[in-house]
């Protein structure tokens, strides 16, 4: 479907030339600028695409590797602590009986030993296998409690070796501790520990993973056993799943219920990992979009680069097609322009055969006339006794026939100069003296119709090498023409002007009117042959194209313009040396150039 305007579309009538030519631009311009948009930014998004599929895939790969760096060392760090704190007690357990510990000061010295580098026990306790303080050193009052029915004393007896949960137990506040059994010749005794809960948090709580990171543990029944960063307190249920033991370390994504502020919902990081002793899950998750921040910030930059990229491309592009349909708009006017006279010069030619022949065809009769006429006029002479009415007659009407013959003739002169059948003379042309001696020739005539000659000669205007005769026709029927204009005015002017156009060879010659004008929808009629604005009878339509063809064949050009009842301009340009002019001409044009300089 053509792009035709609203109007036309509506109204379903043609649309001019100049309408579908702009259309044809407009789709021209659309289709280019999209051509080029998909030869350019299309590979341009899909590389761009593909590279930030990559860059995103090594950067989840390497922070999902950090994840587990980071949780592989935290679980060392905290299996290495109680690992520590557990075999010091089996240490001492199995090297002193409860007798030694029950010395008094040797449970003191033994707990000041512990504490020697680190505040890392609370308390320390020295229970038979009913349940009883033996010795206890701490700062609780504990020596009378017994703890037969304790969850912890019962693993102890049983395992060996005991690491609880954190529990409330009768000091009420969390704590947790670590119970080594010990044997002797008394029976089974237990050395319990209570690891101090500051130490131990601080070990965990105080791990700084960027702004939103926070690490924590939970236990089996998913029981907080340290206090997150942001969501919780120890032993108060944990908003995570737990899930089923498993080996090595997790890590995934999931979605939060609020980000670190509490704010907002949020994608976090949550890797996982179990200890072997005791079984607490140790959790380091962190907001996803502090985890991928250098990673979004790449992306972004990209982004940014995408864009600018293509707003550039999309700029240029528009630029550069706006540039190439000029030069086609230029090329298209000069084609036109090109063809217009093409087909001036083919309709000029065609007319011009045409008139040959029929000035030809006319000739041969009017001489015949003419001849015939002589023959009739010399007999009428010879008779003496002729009726004098009737000699009278027979005189004015062979008068009136050699008027018509002369006309005929005056007509079939300007078809054959029309067809170029005058022989055109190159000779060295002084432009302002020639248009002086022609506005002397016509003075009289303008001045009798109230007409004035105003005339601009610049003294800059150099000779011509051109054809003087058929100037004279051109400035002739222009001037003659130009006095016609003012046949309904009292008075009026004809300017004549000229210039050197120098850098082009030219010399310009304007030759304006204050006459009626030419209506627009005839101008571009005016140097068609037989084509006249006169009345019936008042002209052949001939001046204009020949002054046309002369022009044309004399190397120049003839334009005009007009304004109705304020008058008309013509302009004509000529070269300095015309197409026909002989080599003898142009050599004595040269020198007479030469001369002047």
């Amino acid at each position: 479907m053509q792009d035709l305007p609203s109007d036309h579309l509506q109204n379903g009538d043609t649309p001019s030339p100049d309408e579908d030519r702009q259309a044809r631009y407009r789709r021209l311009f659309y289709r280019f600028v999209l051509l080029t948009l998909v030869c350019s930014v299309v590979p341009l998004l899909l590389v761009g695409w593909g590279m930030n599929i990559k860059y995103n895939r090594l950067g989840e790969e390497q922070v999902m590797t950090e994840f587990r760096k980071e949780v592989q060392h935290h679980r060392k760090v905290i299996e290495l602590f109680l690992e520590e704190q557990s075999d010091k007690l089996a240490l001492m357990a199995a090297t002193h009986s409860r007798q030694n510990f029950s010395r008094p000061g040797f449970l003191r010295s033994t707990f000041d030993l512990f504490n020697k580098e680190h505040w890392t026990l609370t308390d320390l306790g020295v229970i038979d296998d009913q349940g009883d303080h033996l010795a206890y050193v701490g700062p609780y009052d504990l020596l009378d409690k017994n703890y037969k029915d304790a969850h912890w004393f019962k693993m102890v007896m049983e395992k060996g070796l005991y690491i609880s949960d954190m529990f409330m137990g009768f000091r009420r506040e969390p704590h947790f501790i670590i119970a080594v059994r010990g044997n002797d010749t008394d029976g089974p005794w237990t050395l319990r520990a209570t690891v101090d809960t500051e130490a131990f948090r601080s070990l965990v709580e105080n791990v700084m993973i960027g702004r939103t990171g926070e690490v924590f543990l939970v236990n089996r029944e998913g029981i907080y056993q340290t206090t997150p960063r942001y969501s919780g307190r120890i032993m108060e249920p944990a908003a995570i799943d737990v899930g089923e033991v498993h080996p090595g370390i997790r890590v995934r994504q999931e979605a939060a219920d609020a980000g670190f502020n509490g704010e907002r919902s949020v994608r976090q990081i949550v890797s996982t990992a179990w200890l072997e002793t005791p079984q607490w899950m140790l959790v380091v998750r962190q907001d996803k979009d502090e985890a991928f921040g250098a990673e979004n910030q790449a992306n972004f930059s990209v982004l940014i680069f995408l864009h600018v990229t293509a707003a550039t491309i999309l700029v240029v592009t528009i630029l550069v097609t706006r540039y190439m349909l000029n030069l086609v708009k230029r090329k298209d006017a000069e084609a036109d322009a090109l063809n217009s006279q093409l087909m001036q010069t083919s309709k000029m030619a065609s007319i011009g055969e045409l008139s040959a022949g029929v000035a030809h065809e006319i000739n041969n009769p009017l001489a015949i006339i003419s001849t015939e006429r002589e023959i009739v006029l010399d007999a009428y002479r010879r008779v003496g006794d002729m009726d004098a009415e009737f000699g009278v007659q027979l005189d004015d009407s062979l008068n009136q026939i050699d008027v018509q013959i002369k006309r005929c003739k005056r007509i079939t002169h300007n078809l054959l100069r029309f067809s170029r059948r005058t022989q055109s003379v190159i000779d060295t042309v002084d432009i302002n003296a020639f248009i002086g001696e022609v506005v002397d020739l016509m003075a009289r005539e303008a001045k009798s119709s109230g007409i004035s000659f105003l005339e601009e000669l610049s003294p800059e205007v150099p000779p011509i090498l051109s054809d003087l005769s058929q100037l004279q026709q051109v400035f002739l029927n222009l001037i003659t023409n130009a006095i016609d204009a003012h046949e309904n005015k009292q008075y009026g002017s004809i300017s004549i002007r000229t210039n050197y156009l120098e850098p082009d060879g030219i010399v310009e010659i304007v030759v304006s009117d204050t006459g009626s004008g030419i209506p627009e929808e005839k101008l571009a009629k005016i140097f068609d042959p037989f084509f006249t604005t006169k009345p019936m009878g008042r002209g052949t339509g001939l001046g204009l194209s020949i002054c046309y063809g002369i022009i044309q064949r004399l190397g120049g050009e003839i334009s005009v313009k007009s304004v109705v009842n304020q008058g008309t301009d013509f302009t004509i340009r000529l070269p300095l040396r015309s197409p026909d002019a002989q080599p003898d001409s142009v050599h004595a044009y040269d020198q007479q150039v030469e001369k002047a300089a």
